[in-house]
């Protein structure tokens, strides 16, 4: 969290509801956020597993890339298959630096005239400055300062969104468009953050308010906070930037090896051709990394925290934890850290110290929950 004083923070287009609804606000990334809401964090991730969640999320980034030669641009920063991002489609894309590190992650669309960018709120700045020293003269950068983003999940989610606009059924899973919603002008993806079913929904600042509040409307919307937000992801195995992915982890440490496109990495005119290359490349063809991100489960109750070392039994450190919580659907401390290659095995036990005592936990597949993408 930010330690940036009240009277510097940013605030979103929804901070007022956020207030009102009786948010506990915090600092997060610059900006005034709601962690929880009097309904409490376990609820709200039990609410959104259940029925279905409304997230602000205004504070990340969004951009637009404008010109004929936009995707090939783009395409050279990250090691993922932008040319062939089919129209009405959006694709998860990691900007790598020159030691194969990640920059950041972020979600791209295809909206056919243009290409649209969401990036993390920490890393924004950066990101931007990246694209502009990196992107040719023929390719224009376009900032949505003007707009906000939330996120509707669950699996009520699909209902809520129908009663509001139909035509948001026919969507699936990675599917990107914009339409008009209730008159609003809406770019929305079916995506998220919490391994559900639920869509991404970006509005202009003006009508953010009035969006929020019709969803809110539907019987199975619930308000729900950063607290939440950030077990939900972690029971997905999802990484967080900044935590389980930073500059000196590359997509081959971190278990992203999904995330690098076939036609980046095997052969072909387009193999390599993004910062880090080699070493990324090096690292999927000889297997020489030394460490790697796994799922872990606590075999007890007492949660584990980002930070906390992992020992095996004799006592050799073997890696330390990235992310941790106590999962409320679950039942049980889940967590994602960095282990040696040798102790990265499913099953394999290790141990956490947390205040002197040693927490047994064992590598455990993530995600730990099933997600629930609608695919069609």
């Amino acid at each position: 969290m930010s330690t940036q004083s009240e009277s510097t923070l940013l605030k979103t287009p929804l901070f007022d509801l956020h207030v009102e609804l009786g948010a506990k606000m915090v600092p997060f990334a610059g900006f005034s956020m709601p962690v929880q809401y009097p309904l409490g964090v376990k609820k709200e991730h039990l609410h959104t597993r259940e029925q279905s969640g409304l997230f602000d999320v205004s504070h990340m980034g969004q951009l637009r890339l404008h010109g004929a030669n936009a995707a090939k641009a783009l395409e050279a920063l990250v090691p993922v298959d932008i040319i062939d991002l089919p129209a009405g489609k959006q694709r998860y894309a990691l900007f790598t630096n020159e030691q194969g590190g990640i920059m950041d992650d972020l979600m791209v669309s295809n909206h056919g005239d243009c290409l649209y960018v969401v990036v993390n709120a920490a890393c924004k700045e950066q990101d931007i400055a990246h694209l502009k020293a990196n992107l040719p003269d023929d390719v224009t950068m376009e900032l949505l300062d003007d707009r906000a983003l939330m996120a509707v999940q669950g699996p009520g989610t699909a209902a809520a969104m129908e009663r509001l606009a139909p035509e948001t059924a026919k969507m699936v899973f990675m599917d990107t468009q914009a339409m008009t919603i209730q008159g609003i002008d809406c770019l929305i993806s079916r995506s998220g953050y919490t391994g559900e079913d639920g869509y991404e929904i970006s509005v202009p600042n003006a009508e953010a308010d009035k969006f929020a509040r019709l969803l809110l409307e539907q019987p199975e919307v619930e308000a729900i906070g950063l607290g939440a937000r950030d077990s939900l992801r972690l029971e997905s195995g999802l990484c967080l930037y900044g935590h389980d992915l930073n500059t000196t982890t590359t997509p081959v440490e971190a278990s992203l090896l999904w995330a690098i496109s076939k036609n980046r990495r095997t052969g072909g005119e387009r193999a390599g051709g993004f910062p880090g290359a080699d070493i990324i490349l090096k690292q999927i063809v000889e297997k020489d990394h030394t460490r790697k991100r796994v799922g872990l489960i606590g075999e007890g109750r007492a949660p584990i925290r980002e930070g906390v070392e992992l020992f095996t039994a004799a006592g050799e450190k073997a890696g330390v934890v990235t992310s941790g919580s106590f999962g409320p659907t679950t039942n049980c401390p889940v967590l994602m850290g960095y282990v040696g290659i040798e102790h990265s095995a499913l099953e394999t036990e290790l141990f956490a110290e947390v205040r002197g005592k040693k927490l047994p936990v064992k590598v455990a597949r993530a995600p730990f929950i099933e997600q629930r993408y609608f695919r069609g």
